[in-house]
């Protein structure tokens, strides 16, 4: 308790000596102020590796060439109907070939389910990709058995963590019924933990938060007990439109915490995806795409306080999305980059306050997570990582600052006195 109360006298006093400044010179914002924005500020907790994770839009086994923290497979080539063609008959060379790749760059990597094969369920409505899988549960829930049992044998520690199916309420993904897919968990959830204690078991991904029928699966899917068979949840954080700010996946956070305490559950949540459509929208520019990736993640640590672990971006290998972090073959983007820039600020970080706006006297499209860095003597420091939304704003760095970095590696040695221009691309304080 001494440490919560010393984390949050820490942000009031930064509240304090923020509001004892003028700030000069910042425009009207006209993106409204996203949702769902509450400040907080707690005990230090250690910033993980494992939040930058990405999805691997590849079969080849090439890894990402720039900082990544975790893997996800999913339009990998590793769908159950890709996995095993045949009944009883397995192809594991793709598998293998991601596998011993994250093995390699020493990456933890989450397998998901999916894409029932056409024998498995042959009267079932296709699913939406060229393999003739399936987006229903099998007909006989003891093939489910038999794949499950396969894969965790096959696979061993070197897969450490399985999200048990992709976007359970879209359509295109799965279309049986909630009663059957609580069942799919307790069975698959059951058959990983006794051939695997350390595996994290993940519950079926929800997708279109900010819709109340998601919500409303969401909570069918705890009010029959599927919950209680996974270690983790599974969500898909996206924005309404990809040119909005990244920080409005904050809403659907929100909703999706008062779903889960209508239910009864407390779960860490894994952001495991985007929309379904992602495909078919325009992409955005260089500048803003390297902007909007970098603050993607920056939401999910601003998320923290619901409990959000982990963040896979979509995806890792794709020339034809919106927003690319490194196509296959090809050097990492400025967004890439910028994504690897942010790890580097943020190793061996810990993590004790974020806040926004007014509620920590900063102006209303600002920004801020403040973090506890290692200096290269090992001693802990005061960093700050400040961004707007929208908009520009001139802020007051405050006592003890002592340099400003930036996401292209350039920096400025800083006077305590020094008026600092905040931007929708990130910046690092650090302090003595």
């Amino acid at each position: 308790m001494r440490f919560v109360l010393g984390a949050v006298m820490a942000l009031v006093v930064l509240c304090t000596a923020v509001a004892s400044t003028r700030y000069e010179g910042t425009p009207a914002v006209a993106v409204p102020t996203p949702v769902g924005a509450t400040s907080w500020a707690q005990e230090p907790r250690s910033v993980d590796p494992e939040l930058f994770g990405v999805t691997m839009n590849s079969s080849s086994g090439a890894m990402p060439s720039f900082r990544t923290g975790a893997l996800r497979l999913w339009d990998s080539e590793t769908r159950w109907a890709q996995v095993e063609p045949v009944r009883g008959e397995y192809d594991w060379s793709t598998l293998d070939r991601l596998l011993d790749g994250a093995e390699r760059e020493g990456l933890p990597t989450l397998f998901v389910f999916g894409g029932t094969p056409a024998w498995a369920a042959p009267d079932a409505r296709k699913a939406a990709y060229p393999d003739g899988s399936r987006a229903a549960p099998p007909d006989d829930l003891d093939d489910w058995d038999a794949f499950v049992h396969a894969l965790v044998r096959h696979a061993g520690a070197r897969i450490d963590a399985y999200e048990l199916w992709v976007m359970a309420n879209h359509e295109h993904h799965y279309n049986g019924s909630v009663t059957t897919l609580v069942e799919m968990t307790r069975r698959a959830s059951r058959i990983i933990r006794e051939a695997d204690r350390n595996a994290t078991v993940v519950c079926p991904s929800i997708t279109n938060l900010w819709a109340a029928e998601a919500n409303k699966y969401l909570l069918r899917f705890a009010e029959l007990g599927g919950y209680q068979y996974c270690d983790a949840a599974g969500i898909k954080l996206y924005q309404r439109q990809l040119t909005d700010p990244p920080e409005t996946m904050l809403e659907a956070v929100r909703t999706v915490d008062r779903t889960f305490h209508r239910a009864g559950y407390h779960l860490p949540l894994w952001s495991t995806g985007t929309t379904q459509n992602v495909t078919l929208i325009d992409p955005l520019d260089e500048e803003a795409a390297a902007d909007h990736a970098v603050r993607f993640y920056l939401t999910g640590l601003y998320a923290r306080n619901w409990n959000l672990e982990r963040m896979y971006f979509y995806a890792w290998g794709n020339s034809k999305i919106p927003l690319v972090l490194q196509a296959e073959g090809q050097p990492p983007t400025k967004a890439g980059l910028f994504v690897a820039r942010l790890q580097q600020w943020l190793a061996h970080a810990d993590l004790r306050s974020c806040g926004h706006g007014f509620q920590i006297a900063l102006p209303e499209n600002v920004w801020q997570c403040e973090f506890l860095v290692p200096d290269e003597r090992g001693t802990l420091r005061t960093a700050r990582i400040r961004w707007t939304h929208a908009g520009t704003a001139d802020t007051r760095v405050g006592a003890g600052a002592r340099t400003a970095e930036y996401l292209d590696g350039t920096a400025r040695e800083l006077d305590p006195d020094d008026t600092l221009p905040v931007t929708e691309r990130p910046i690092l304080i650090r302090y003595s």
